[in-house]
């Protein structure tokens, strides 16, 4: 099938034959005609890579009306990078259409710029929640004409705490208006989302819901807890031309294990919450140019990093939503290429495999750890790939020879190989020399799935001060303080109720909970701690403003 089947305006088919887009995705198939022929509302469910901006952009372009300054449609994703990746293909769909009328409303930029482009008659909006809120309440984003709503990964925007924003925005849009849900998962909150706003959806689905791709190879690797780093650089340094993404739950453990790459003189850098968006973008920019081989980040951060030819996406921290795991491994093994999605899984999470196998309807392998023998087995035979694939200027060389042939004379060939293997390579053996294997020496039994554990939400035992549940161990929990004690009411079951009312449903563990007369120290499990910061942001308690920070 072409795209000049659809009827898509000539300028867009013109930009998009110069793009190199042969022929449409099977998301594309479904959604284009469907925005071309229809008003009606959809849900589309489609995986991470399987071309949605351009099932939904291309004919909204289409559609729009050139004779009219004034926002048509408007798109909502969950972070900066998505918003700014949108808006890019945007203009590159739309490059044969003059002044298309493409703005990016985003937080973390000047509020003056987006405002006077606003102003100027934006047509089409790519919005992050928050920021559109703002700009709504303020009287400059006027969204009360829009004939298109696109909903883009709307369960990561509910994930992060958005609900609110998003009712605000959906109540503010016209009611005659189509709304397109766009969504990798169909989470009970979005389906709520979905059933309250959206009228009689068409429901399009590429492939099976939660469903990994067949291009994608899953291995995982059952280690201790204090081995998980060693493992990574065995994974690492037993695939040389790796160009990968390493996740994180949290934003310390990608800037931990970031720093640590580093430290050991891997390639890597880290994209996580606490960087500047110069600082973000210059990384991205890096990694999308290959002068990064390994980028650690965490889910949020990574969202909007369009990256081509991933080879491997490494599970270093399994995510909370186990759901998330797809969406990880779909970054690699796209274009009819393939990947590697490998997972270093603590020994007491060996339950959520077949959790993770039952979400993406595949088999994980279980892979042995690699040995010095394999590594630097890796290591050599990549050598020896670069040394026979490297090109040489025989001219350029040749006043040279003479000089080196005689310095190399009495040396047969074994020796010489011998000798430059060894002078590139004497580090690199040293430092693997005598390691211990880091296989588990027994490994659990996998639990049915009715004696799998479950997490409660606020569970606590005890009083206030007393040690954390016993089940989880005292580094497992990060202290965070909130702006508010005694004098503001606060007591355990008051701040549990809190947490678990903007949590919808997802359990957080609770430890230790030290009330102060004006501030409160509480303890949570390491992984929901980027989670609840997110999530309590613009929230209140007894009518006063939640401020809440990590550490003491």
């Amino acid at each position: 099938m072409s795209f000049t089947v659809f009827g898509l305006n000539p300028n867009i088919l013109k930009a998009i034959e110069a793009l190199g887009f042969e022929h449409p995705t099977p998301v594309q198939e479904k959604v284009i005609p469907h925005i071309l022929s229809s008003d009606r509302d959809m849900i589309g469910l489609a995986e991470t890579g399987s071309g949605k901006t351009a099932a939904f952009g291309l004919p909204i372009l289409s559609r729009i009306d050139m004779s009219f300054r004034g926002v048509q449609a408007l798109i909502l994703c969950p972070t900066r990078e998505l918003c700014l990746q949108i808006t890019r293909d945007m203009g590159s769909f739309s490059k044969y259409i003059s002044d298309p009328g493409i703005v990016a409303v985003y937080g973390g930029s000047s509020y003056r710029t987006q405002k006077q482009k606003l102003k100027e008659g934006a047509r089409i909006v790519v919005a992050t929640p928050g920021r559109l809120v703002d700009l709504i309440g303020q009287g400059i984003a006027d969204i009360s004409r829009i004939w298109c709503l696109v909903l883009d990964e709307a369960d990561i925007m509910l994930n992060m705490g958005f609900k609110e924003e998003l009712e605000a925005i959906l109540e503010a849009a016209p009611e005659e208006r189509q709304t397109l849900l766009l969504s990798a998962t169909m989470s009970d909150e979005v389906a709520r989302i979905a059933s309250r706003f959206l009228r009689d959806p068409a429901e399009l689905t590429v492939g099976k819901k939660n469903v990994a791709t067949a291009s994608v190879e899953h291995t995982y690797y059952m280690v201790h807890a204090r081995d998980k780093f060693q493992v990574l650089k065995r994974l690492v340094d037993s695939h040389p031309g790796i160009y990968g993404l390493i996740f994180t739950r949290t934003r310390g453990g990608a800037k931990e294990v970031a720093d640590k790459m580093i430290g050991e003189g891997y390639n890597a850098d880290a994209l996580h919450g606490d960087l500047s968006q110069d600082q973000r973008e210059y990384i991205m920019g890096k990694f999308r140019e290959r002068k990064l081989q390994l980028l650690v980040a965490t889910d949020i951060a990574a969202r909007g990093l369009d990256v081509q030819d991933l080879t491997h996406v490494i599970h270093y921290d399994l995510p909370d939503d186990l759901e998330i795991y797809n969406h990880r491994s779909g970054r690699t093994g796209r274009a009819g290429k393939t990947g590697q999605s490998l997972a270093i899984i603590n020994m007491k999470e060996k339950y959520k495999i077949r959790r993770i196998e039952m979400t993406i309807g595949r088999k994980l392998k279980e892979g042995r750890i690699p040995g010095t023998r394999e590594i630097c087995e890796a290591q050599l035979l990549d050598m020896m790939d670069r040394v026979t694939a490297v090109e040489f200027d025989e001219q350029r060389l040749a006043s040279y020879l003479p000089a080196i042939l005689q310095k190399l004379d009495g040396l047969d060939r074994e020796d010489l190989i011998k000798r430059f293997i060894s002078l590139e390579f004497n580090r690199f053996l040293d430092s693997y020399r005598n390691l211990p294997d880091l296989t588990p020496l027994q490994q659990p039994k996998r639990m049915p799935e009715r004696e799998v554990p479950q997490r409660m939400r606020g569970e606590r035992k005890g009083r206030p001060g007393d040690r954390a549940p016993s089940r989880r161990s005292e580094g497992s929990f990060m202290w965070l303080t909130l702006n508010a004690g005694k004098i503001d009411g606060v007591t355990p079951p008051k701040l549990i109720s809190m947490i678990n009312s903007c949590t919808r449903g997802q359990s957080v563990d609770i430890g230790k909970i030290d009330i102060g007369p004006d501030r409160t120290r509480f303890q949570v499990e390491s992984g929901s701690v980027d989670y609840l910061l997110s999530v309590l942001k613009r929230r209140s308690f007894q009518g006063k403003r939640v401020k809440i920070r990590g550490g003491i």
